[in-house]
């Protein structure tokens, strides 16, 4: 989604202009540090800064790109229908991946090239950080709401086939992923019907909802639908993985010797693969959902007070940690198919094999042997 990364400070001779209200002390100190002579400095982003920032858009590029080649390649050569749905859904994140991380990526970097936005106009979004901050919501949406409808659909086909046969095809699946896209795009334009806010956050390279300062109930009410909305979508992909990882276990218990199970081979491929993506989607994301929830109850009630620094520096945590999502959700398709495990498994094989050979050959009964030549000569 984007990359954020540290900032220096370079000597402002003029301390900017701050509103008269509760956060303004609190702001200072967060954006301002003291130096040595005694004089305020302004935070601006380093050089090494842009550098992360592009080497992330690039890392994330390259990924995207090459998963995007295998599964273009495996739903091509795909006749089994369910594994045909899932490649269409796994595409479609990926594609939506690669464009979030593309888009607001090259907004930050502008910022950071810009030398960021000063701490008095963060309240006074423009167009760009409207867009910035919708892209941030609707990029954020997407992926998870798409990791809860693929978890979902496994879970119907591993428990009930029959019904995912007759209930799962192409058309529907389509159907299905452009009503997620317009849906976290409705949950995006909030801001636009006055319903919510988007504004700058520290440190001026980045906007997001409104959590910190000036809150009002709309601000509360938005942060609360998308933070509810991305924790909801990670239970239910916890639920349905848990439940469909459960079934294939015990269809493996009960499989009789010499029993055909190829089909059940390429539905343990896929759970394991929604596996990884939910991982990935709940160290990457729950934090930002948390912090920003936290932030504007906190911020509401005005009990933030002096942790304010604190809460920013969690912001930008979450937003970092966020940013990796679009990073390590390719490699779960790149590293979790079924011919990068068998080799895998037959190298550990391997190693394991010679380990035993190597032992093999200092066992205690090669000893005996030996002993009895010694005696005879």
């Amino acid at each position: 989604m984007l990359a954020l990364s540290h900032y220096n400070s370079s000597a402002s001779p003029q301390l900017p202009r701050f509103p008269n209200d509760s956060g303004g002390k609190e702001a200072r100190v967060a954006v301002y540090g003291l130096s040595q002579q005694g004089n305020l400095t302004f935070v601006q982003p380093t050089t090494s800064g842009i550098i992360v920032v592009i080497l992330s858009m690039t890392l994330g590029i390259i990924s995207n790109i090459v998963a995007l080649f295998i599964l273009a390649n495996a739903y091509s050569l795909q006749r089994r229908r369910t594994k045909a749905t899932f490649l269409l859904f796994a595409g479609s994140l990926v594609v939506t991946d690669f464009i979030g991380h593309v888009i607001p990526g090259a907004l930050v970097l502008r910022l950071y090239l810009s030398g960021g936005v000063p701490p008095e106009d963060f309240n006074d979004s423009d167009r760009m950080c409207q867009f910035l901050g919708g892209s941030m919501v609707f990029f954020g949406l997407c992926p998870l709401f798409m990791g809860c409808a693929m978890a979902a659909e496994r879970c119907l086909g591993v428990t009930k086939p029959l019904l995912h046969a007759s209930l799962v095809t192409k058309t529907r699946t389509k159907i299905c992923l452009s009503v997620i896209w317009l849906a976290a795009l409705c949950v995006a334009m909030l801001p636009c019907f006055q319903l919510g806010s988007y504004t700058y956050q520290d440190p001026g390279t980045w906007c997001f909802i409104k959590v910190l300062s000036d809150t009002q109930e709309v601000d509360l009410a938005f942060v609360a639908l998308f933070s509810g909305l991305g924790l909801t979508s990670l239970a239910v992909a916890l639920v349905c993985n848990t439940l469909s990882g459960l079934t294939l276990v015990l269809a493996r218990l009960r499989r009789q010797p010499g029993s055909h199970h190829s089909a059940k081979s390429h539905d343990i491929e896929m759970v394991v693969q929604l596996v990884g993506i939910m991982v990935t989607s709940c160290i990457c994301w729950s934090p930002l959902l948390i912090f920003g929830l936290m932030s504007v109850i906190r911020s509401y009630t005005g009990s933030i007070g002096e942790d304010l620094s604190s809460y920013k520096t969690l912001m930008v945590m979450g937003v970092r940690l966020a940013t990796w999502n679009q990073i390590l959700d390719p490699w779960v398709y790149i590293l979790l198919r079924r011919t990068v495990l068998r080799k895998i498994y037959l190298i550990a094989k391997c190693q394991a094999g010679l380990r035993g050979n190597i032992l093999g050959r200092w066992e205690p009964t090669s000893f005996p042997s030996s002993e009895k030549k010694v005696n005879q000569v």
